[in-house]
């Protein structure tokens, strides 16, 4: 008899070991371990006695109850999928009693990616000169697209200069996400020179571009922190980090950027993912404060 909790810890280490993020690591293991919680309380805790039927009452639970929304609902079901299917190739679970194979995910309405207008741009990169280290985070993910945790684990080494003077930053590989170069035009990278001149003292001999005032790479979590405050400074509801990216997609398309450029210089591995942002760009046509007036 396979105990769940045991078997989280094996999941979460054979993530580790496949190279996963840790943000993806404590999404899984928290999303797990919430099932956990909620089987235990039903009395159980073997893998082998987990039904269909009490995982769809804890995706009821957790809808009803919890008022989380059917997109948390369905990355719910990925998880136990996932750790089901962990299951399955080491042997814990045999195919044919697989409770998670039956689960389905809820129909969710599609909705266009959140961008920032002309104004709410601007107004963020206002907001954000408040401090030097701040404004460079912003500048960058406003320049770049960068994804946040990419932005976290910049080096001085990854800033790179070609023999022809063009700049880009080199981005390693992590996890799933391949390696590529990314365009460093003149205000992203002064931005940088700026910041690394006013550095703490304590940064000497840190290769981590942002630190904290011991020394320290900065945690993601207080970049995150850090860009709400920029936005709730800014007047900007509703909008998260993962907007700035998304901005940064939209402007570039609806400026004539090819799609393929486009998904190159942010990492898409589909292009399909890559082209659901035309339709974010025929939805501002023609406003004033539109993406392509950034």
């Amino acid at each position: 008899m396979a105990l769940v909790g045991e078997l989280i810890a094996k999941f979460i280490e054979y993530l580790k070991e496949k190279g996963k993020s840790n943000s993806t690591l404590i999404a899984y293991k928290k999303d797990i371990e919430q099932v956990q919680e909620f089987l235990s309380d039903k009395g159980v805790s073997t893998i082998e006695a987990v039904t269909t039927e009490q995982l769809k009452a804890f995706l009821q639970y957790v809808q009803v109850e919890k008022g989380f929304n059917l997109k948390t609902v369905s990355r719910k079901i990925n998880s136990i999928r996932t750790f089901f299917k962990y299951l399955r190739e080491q042997g814990y679970v045999p195919s044919e009693k697989d409770p998670s194979l039956k689960l389905s995910h809820p129909k969710i309405e599609a909705r266009l990616p959140r961008t920032l207008n002309k104004i709410e741009y601007r107004a963020l990169r206002d907001a954000s000169r408040v401090d030097v280290r701040l404004y460079t985070m912003v500048e960058l993910l406003l320049q770049t697209g960068l994804r946040i945790g990419e932005l976290q684990r910049l080096s001085t080494d990854d800033i790179r200069v070609t023999p022809l003077g063009h700049r880009y930053l080199h981005i390693q590989t992590f996890g799933s996400h391949a390696m590529r170069n990314v365009p460093l035009n003149e205000t992203a990278y002064q931005s940088i020179q700026d910041y690394l001149r006013v550095r703490p003292a304590s940064a000497v001999g840190i290769k981590s571009i942002f630190i904290t005032k011991s020394g320290n790479p900065i945690p993601i979590r207080n970049m995150r922190s850090a860009i709400k405050r920029a936005f709730s400074r800014a007047g900007i509801k509703n909008a998260t980090v993962n907007d700035i990216r998304n901005t940064f997609i939209a402007h570039h398309l609806a400026n004539g950027v090819n799609v393929l450029t486009v998904a190159k210089i942010v990492g898409h591995k589909r292009i399909s993912t890559t082209e659901k942002y035309l339709d974010v760009v025929k939805a501002t046509e023609g406003d004033k404060d539109s993406l392509k007036e950034l």
